[in-house]
This record gives structure tokens, sequence and C-alpha cells, in this order.
């Protein structure tokens, strides 16, 4: 399915009186988890308690 498809799926699948902000949120949700899916095959990702511990060096 091409991003053209993808796109077009999305936005008839939204009720008729949805937003464009709320559109334009579910495409880039479902952007995000094609990014998501794409970086976990490429093997892109991090452990939970590598997270974790980015996390709390944030606060400090």
């Amino acid at each position: 399915m091409t991003t053209k498809e993808k796109i077009k799926d999305i936005v008839e699948n939204q009720p008729d009186d949805a937003t464009y902000d709320e559109i334009v949120r579910e495409l880039a949700f479902a952007g995000m988890i094609e990014r998501g899916i794409e970086d976990a095959y490429a093997e892109r990702t991090i452990t939970n308690q590598e997270m974790g511990h980015r996390i709390r060096s944030w606060q400090k």
C-alpha cells in the first residue's frame, strides 16, 4: 500500500464530524507508528532500562 493510499484510508475511516485537527492527529499518529515499526525492524531501539536511565538523567 502506498503512502497516499494509507492516508486516504485513514481519512476515509474518520467520522463525518471529525475536525481537521483530529484528522491531522490521526495521520501523525499513524506516521509515528510506522516509523517505530521501521526502527524496530532495523534494530534502532533501546531497552526499557536504558530509556528509564535517560529519563532520570533529564530530571537532574
